[in-house]
């Protein structure tokens, strides 16, 4: 019951949030904030809890349920709770809370259906991170769609149009190339069985033909890179992620980008292990693409927000290399960039809107001179800079050491490769900086700087960079079993030169559970 009052509870409290409206001005934020703040509250209980939860008898699930649905399709109500995807839901909850402080003063009409459209994308969110029924995971897959495509076309900024139809088509072909990898899976378990399934466990019996493995890896591999995105299925990104306002520029790239990276980690790795084997260098190179090609793009840039857009295709990249080195740290390092990245990209891109709620523009050319005019905001640019570009000490440092150092192992070429974009990193976050807030002052009026409350929520932010930098554990002792178990899962690999590399001892509270059948 548990797990379904994680997804319930955005879900109902949507309408509440669109009628809210009526009630008061503030009223749709506030129920917006109490929902998410449950979540938040449900999601660290359940984490304090992970002693009692492995005892439960759930098998090899922190917490479990099941219930019949379609039973002739073989079709079921299946939730499964594991390290990897407690870690995702705390983040989900976190910059949902994120996502409506940084709309607060920007989002001024059709307020309550604002905010019913945020807690509408993130229950299907969570939903995405919970099902374990192939059929029910892809049905929370879509329920994302319609809400964010609405917030990009009512509430984006100039071309929200063209870049929220972007989006819709993008990522539906995806989705589309998905259901019929899934579709395909259910029937195959239909041949050797007799009965369709859907459900995770079942499916991750099947022996898949090599061809027909590749194949269906396939489907699944680009339904997921579309969303992460990787090129060549990124061009929905920039337009979108400029176009957005800001809220929904922070759920785009701090969690919908996690719901792709999170599908090929629970599926795509697991169900094809053969095809995974042999496909893995092209993917640790598509992540190298995604590194370099986004950093040579992100330099070039004067628009800030679009800069931050390829930032983050470039930072994505890392967890794409990781993801496929077939070792235990590179998939530590992967998932610690999932969260590191969602901070400080969710950070960028309210510090990116809030230079535009007070400048009215987005070019750097236009700014210059901006540290004493705007100094929480100059100074809060200064710290998520160095944190993008990898400073070490905050936690996307941790992420990409761990993604550097695991993949060496597999892959020596790529990773120098990959390190360069570390270096380019510096590169396009210090022009941000000297573009924007050094130099000689432009004429153009500065209304006011960051509020009490905006400087407080980038300094939470702020905060837990540094003490995941400083103290990863949190993360890697709770996410450790299903890296373990996904290591353990592959066959041995044709492109693995060294033995999987562990990290943390199995003293942890979550090291001995094994979170995947």
């Amino acid at each position: 019951m548990v797990l379904w009052l994680l997804i319930l509870i955005p879900l109902l409290a949507a309408p509440l949030a669109w009628m809210g409206q009526q009630w008061s001005r503030h009223a749709a934020r506030w129920i917006a904030i109490g929902a998410l703040s449950i979540d938040l509250l449900l999601a660290f209980l359940l984490w304090s809890q992970g002693h009692r939860f492995q005892n439960s008898g759930h098998g090899s699930w922190l917490l479990e349920s099941h219930t019949s649905w379609i039973p002739l399709w073989g079709i079921s109500l299946h939730l499964g709770l594991d390290g990897l995807s407690l870690v995702l839901i705390l983040l989900t909850a976190f910059l949902g809370l994120i996502a409506i402080a940084a709309s607060w003063t920007e989002i001024q009409v059709r307020v309550g259906f604002f905010h019913c459209n945020v807690l509408l994308a993130l229950g299907g969110v969570i939903g995405v991170f919970l099902a374990i029924d192939l059929f029910l995971f892809f049905f929370f897959w879509e329920v994302m769609l319609v809400p964010m495509y609405l917030l990009i076309a009512v509430w984006g900024h100039e071309q929200r149009r063209h870049a929220s139809f972007k989006f819709f088509l993008f990522t539906q072909a995806g989705s589309l190339l998905l259901l019929v990898g899934i579709i395909a899976l259910a029937l195959l378990h239909q041949q050797v069985s007799g009965r369709p399934s859907f459900d995770y466990a079942d499916l991750m019996g099947l022996a898949l033909k090599n061809e027909m493995g590749w194949w269906l890896m396939l489907a699944f591999f680009i339904g997921f890179a579309v969303k992460l995105p990787a090129p060549p299925f990124h061009a929905w990104l920039p337009d979108t992620y400029t176009a957005a306002p800001t809220g929904a520029s922070v759920i785009l790239a701090g969690l919908l980008a996690k719901t792709g990276a999170y599908g090929l980690l629970r599926f795509t790795i697991p169900l094809f292990p053969d095809a995974i084997s042999e496909f893995a260098p092209i993917a640790m190179g598509l992540g190298v693409i995604s590194i370099l090609y986004g950093a040579v793009l992100a330099c070039a840039q004067t628009d800030i927000k679009r800069l931050v857009a390829y930032s983050s295709i470039s930072h994505m990249g890392f967890f794409l290399l990781g993801a496929f080195a077939g070792t235990e740290l590179a998939l530590q390092g992967a998932v610690m960039q999932l969260v590191a990245h969602g901070l400080s990209i969710g950070a960028l891109f309210m510090l990116a809107g809030a230079l535009q709620e007070r400048l009215h523009t987005r070019d750097m050319r236009q700014m210059g001179g901006l540290w004493g005019a705007v100094p929480r905001v100059a100074s809060m640019a200064m710290f998520f800079a160095l944190a993008s570009l990898g400073l070490p000490g905050l936690a996307n440092f941790i992420g990409e050491f761990l993604v550097l150092f695991g993949s060496f192992a597999s892959q020596p070429f790529l990773t120098i490769l990959a390190s360069i974009g570390m270096v380019m990193a510096v590169i396009y976050s210090l022009a941000m900086m000297q573009r924007a807030f050094f130099g000689r002052q432009h004429e153009i009026r500065i209304e006011a700087d960051l509020s009490n409350s905006a400087f407080g929520t980038l300094l939470l932010i702020a905060a837990l960079q540094v003490l995941l930098g400083l103290y990863p554990r949190p993360v890697l002792s709770t996410t450790m079993p299903v890296m373990g178990t996904l290591v353990r899962l592959a066959p041995p690999s044709s492109h693995l030169t060294r033995p999987p590399v562990k990290f943390l001892p199995s003293s942890n509270s979550f090291t001995s559970h094994v979170s995947a059948p």
